[in-house]
């Protein structure tokens, strides 16, 4: 008996199935096996094609059954992760308006700040616990002050995770934590934000019926089986963003636990037990997955946009013929501080720790004749981290204190330099797990379709590959920062 998890990122698809008794992921796949591209057809835009979503949902299906061999799996629940802030418009026959507006383009933030102005601050981070900001909702205005045709043909406004549900089952829904991440949830009323869908001029019939995120969200389509091979009927039990379900996954749950991940973007996610806010909009604060209203469950979330994307950036510009590993190597042969060079991580759109600003990246203290590329390569790792750890210190005014960080053994945590360095500057041990979004997602299926007892029961055997605790060269890495910080 198995679960099946979609992780449906920027950067590729991943498929995960995890059998349902163990815990254990017994194949894995993603697409493309490049980095994904995404359309910038102005600066500070970005856009993919749902269409080539589905393309690589269909690929990485193929390739996870086709490693099984030619028995087809016993499939219980399927469960979906995704890039969150998304805008995925349809017709009212169900067409693709336009490529979808997703999570890094900018265009929306004057669109928010002039809802946070006009709708009221107060009135905002009470009921939203943020600033409408550069979120979904305001996307949607631009497409409604630049795309005029477009915006009067709206019948379905979703977001990416929701676009592909409905893609596997025909069934449109939404959740509490999907509306949240848009800036449409009222945490005051427990429903929906009457009055940002008014202040917009965005009608409520665009979105789906409310769904919780464990529950049944629809079941697979004969002609959505047929095209992934996979037998019709198979429900999807559970709908998620990436970092509530990265969270998840982690089996982060509960106030004062905190989980982080380091891919294109890269996210410090903790749990708090009643709804609060920032009041400079600095840090964003979403329904977690196990939010209620008897129990109330918030993740605050630090993100950095200009996070992996620069380590990417550094192996095709600085280092094309190193691998991620070698890259790794080389960092770790400068002394912790890089001797001197500092890199301001941002570049990849408005950055919500900058209170939207949209920066560009920066290298500083830069010596032609003492300094090589391998100072590059940790000073952008040391930057990455030095960022987690501002966006620490913002969640630390709402009474985070961060002990512990869990993370997946993935992307910039598979890096010794960056992983030492995020727990030399926080004093933080980092715990490495051995899991995946789409692992997550597939677990998160499991609760959802009622195969465990409680969302711990799910993650009962999540295991812990390695501890990481600050080190002697802590004191290094924290000058370091202090030198970093001043330069913002």
């Amino acid at each position: 008996m198995y679960l099946l998890g979609y992780d449906l990122g920027s950067s590729s698809v991943k498929a995960s199935l995890v059998n349902a008794e163990t815990g254990r992921t017994v194949a894995t796949a993603f697409c493309p096996k490049q980095e994904a591209p995404i359309k910038s057809l102005q600066p500070g835009w970005a856009e993919q094609s749902p269409a080539d979503w589905w393309t690589r949902v269909k690929a990485a299906t193929a390739e996870l059954t086709a490693s099984l061999g030619p028995s087809r799996p016993e499939i219980k629940a399927i469960g979906i992760s995704y890039q969150m802030h998304g805008l995925v418009l349809l017709d009212q026959a169900n067409k693709l308006l336009r490529d979808a507006i997703i999570w890094c383009d900018s265009r929306g933030v004057p669109y928010g700040e002039k809802a946070f102005r006009e709708v009221g601050q107060e009135r905002c981070l009470a009921s939203l616990l943020n600033s409408p900001g550069n979120f979904t909702a305001s996307k949607l205005a631009w497409v409604m002050e630049h795309e005029q045709d477009t915006f009067a043909r709206i019948a379905r406004v979703l977001l990416p995770g929701e676009w592909l549900n409905w893609r596997l089952t025909g069934e449109f829904t939404t959740t509490p934590e999907g509306l949240s991440e848009q800036m449409l949830w009222d945490f005051k009323r427990n429903q929906p934000a009457q009055f940002m869908l008014d202040w917009f001029g965005f009608r409520r019939e665009w979105w789906p019926d409310i769904h919780q995120v464990f529950g049944e969200h629809g079941h697979l389509t004969g002609e959505a089986a047929l095209e992934l091979g996979l037998t019709p009927g198979i429900p999807v039990t559970y709908v998620a963003g990436d970092q509530p379900n990265n969270a998840l996954s982690l089996a982060v749950l509960d106030p004062g636990e905190v989980a982080s991940t380091g891919g294109t973007s890269g996210v410090v996610y903790g749990i708090i037990g009643a709804p609060q806010h920032d009041p400079q909009s600095r840090v964003n604060c979403f329904a977690h997955v196990n939010h209620s209203t008897a129990s109330p469950r918030i993740g605050v979330m630090a993100c950095i946009n200009g996070c992996g994307i620069l380590n990417s950036w550094m192996r095709r510009n600085v280092a094309p013929e190193m691998s991620y590993a070698q890259m790794n190597d080389a960092a770790s042969q400068v002394p912790a501080g890089s001797d001197g060079v500092s890199i301001l991580p941002w570049g990849n759109g408005a950055e919500r720790v900058l209170q939207n600003r949209d920066d560009a990246c920066s290298v500083h203290g830069l010596s032609f004749t003492r300094h090589d590329r391998r100072h590059l390569l940790r000073a952008a790792q040391e930057g990455i981290a030095f960022a987690f750890m501002y966006g620490m210190e913002v969640m630390g005014t709402l009474g985070m204190d961060i002990h512990t960080i869990h993370a997946g053994r993935a992307n910039l945590f598979l890096s010794p330099v960056f992983r030492q360095t995020l727990s030399d500057v926080s004093g933080a041990t980092i715990v490495l797990h051995d899991t995946d979004g789409a692992s997550g997602a597939a677990r998160g299926a499991g609760i959802g379709a009622g195969l465990y007892t409680s969302p711990r029961e799910a993650f009962n055997t999540l295991a812990t590959l390695a501890q990481i605790h600050p080190g002697p060269d802590a004191y290094k890495v924290k000058d370091a920062y202090a030198r970093w910080k001043n330069l913002i």
